[in-house]
């Protein structure tokens, strides 16, 4: 049920859709209802061993299973909500776009046999300039609905290096080569983990963070996120 205190909230600030601007409905959450039913979903959490972006680590990582929530192309309207909760301050965009798409997969069995999330790191300097980890944000939302446990000290981020959004596969690549390590990997040892990111584009992120994971003997490791850039690979 929803509280009067949010009825009341409602209606004093009331909240507005990202994508197209319109004032949001008691019981809507971030999205109005026609660009929740329009967003580009991947459907991937249905086949999740085979599918575009599993096959796109297919040889650089032994992934289990991926999938992401919608098609994401740079500039489009579904692009605002990563730019929000990466640029303009609204990290709880990424609790509600977590708890989204794990409700949405849950029923897909896509959690099945998973331990625990490990949310894609960022640099100690970036987390403090923004005040948090989007990837962590959608990690939250997504244990909100599953109950699985988050492993937010297990890897680390060397580094701060220049942000990924206007650079080629090669340049991305480089972007993130040695930037991460491992903590403590007998705690992953024989676990399945899920490594959660915001969006995937050339998965060189994915790729270098999984490579740090493997150190931990017997892991297996999917792969989610909000976003896949399908038109980059």
């Amino acid at each position: 049920m929803i509280s009067f205190w949010s009825r009341l909230l409602n209606l004093i600030i009331p909240p507005i859709c990202p994508l197209c601007g319109s004032r949001l409905s008691v019981g809507e959450q971030l999205l109005c209802g026609k660009c929740n039913l329009h967003l580009p979903r991947t459907y991937y959490s249905k086949n999740p061993y085979d599918n575009e972006l599993a096959k796109s680590f297919w040889v650089l990582l032994p992934i289990e299973k991926a999938t992401a929530f919608f098609f994401y192309e740079a500039h489009s309207e579904t692009s605002r909500l990563i730019y929000n909760l990466k640029y303009r301050h609204h990290p709880e965009s990424g609790r509600l776009l977590g708890r989204m798409v794990a409700r949405e997969i849950l029923n897909d069995g896509f959690f099945e046999g998973i331990d625990l999330i490990i949310p894609v790191p960022l640099a100690k300097r970036r987390q403090r300039q923004r005040g948090y980890n989007q990837s962590k944000e959608i990690a939250v939302g997504v244990h909100e609905i599953t109950g699985l446990p988050i492993a937010d000290n297990v890897l680390e981020r060397k580094m701060f290096v220049e942000s990924q959004t206007r650079k080629d596969r090669w340049q991305r690549n480089e972007n993130v080569k040695d930037v991460f390590y491992l903590n403590h990997p007998a705690l992953l040892q024989d676990k399945h983990v899920l490594l959660i990111d915001d969006v995937i584009t050339t998965g060189a992120t994915i790729v270098e963070c999984g490579k740090q994971l493997m150190q931990a003997g017997g892991i297996r490791i999917s792969v989610l996120s909000l976003g896949f850039a399908k038109g980059d690979r």
